[in-house]
């Protein structure tokens, strides 16, 4: 059997503003922007550059119940993790575009890591695992 994991929904306040943030901050690519009229709403999907697996569906908060959890979908924990292949660049580049880290650069047993915000608040981990992690590994 072969699964995979292949969208992860975000809640976003708007559509637009979050393809701005996504590409233009972090320089993940749009994949798709499919308007669907029978729900009247987007499907809109980034990844980020060179990825081959999971990406990030763009879901607007549709019902007031949503709107709590944009930017808030993990409690306050690291929700999302984008693994590099060079740390530094992508560190230095991010804090160049304005990037809010809330954590500063770890050397952990594990590899390089920092926590960031995106637009809404969500945190992230931005890391290079080291080349023995059994993740990275198995990318190659």
């Amino acid at each position: 059997m072969k699964q995979s994991i292949v969208h992860i929904a975000l809640v976003v306040h708007d559509y637009d503003e979050a393809i701005e943030f996504y590409t233009k901050k972090l320089n993940f690519t749009l994949l798709e922007d499919t308007y669907q009229p029978e729900q009247d709403k987007r499907w809109v999907v980034v990844a980020p550059p060179g990825s081959i697996g999971t990406n990030l569906l763009l879901a607007k908060a549709s019902k007031p119940e949503q709107e709590p959890f944009v930017g808030n979908q993990a409690g306050g924990r690291v929700f999302l993790f984008l693994n590099t292949d060079d740390f530094w660049r992508d560190y230095n580049e991010m804090t160049s575009r304005g990037i809010e880290f809330v954590r500063p650069p770890q050397v952990q047993p594990y590899g390089t890591v920092a926590v960031f915000k995106d637009l809404y608040g969500n945190l992230w981990d931005l890391l290079q695992l080291n080349e023995d992690h059994p993740i990275a590994a198995r990318a190659r």
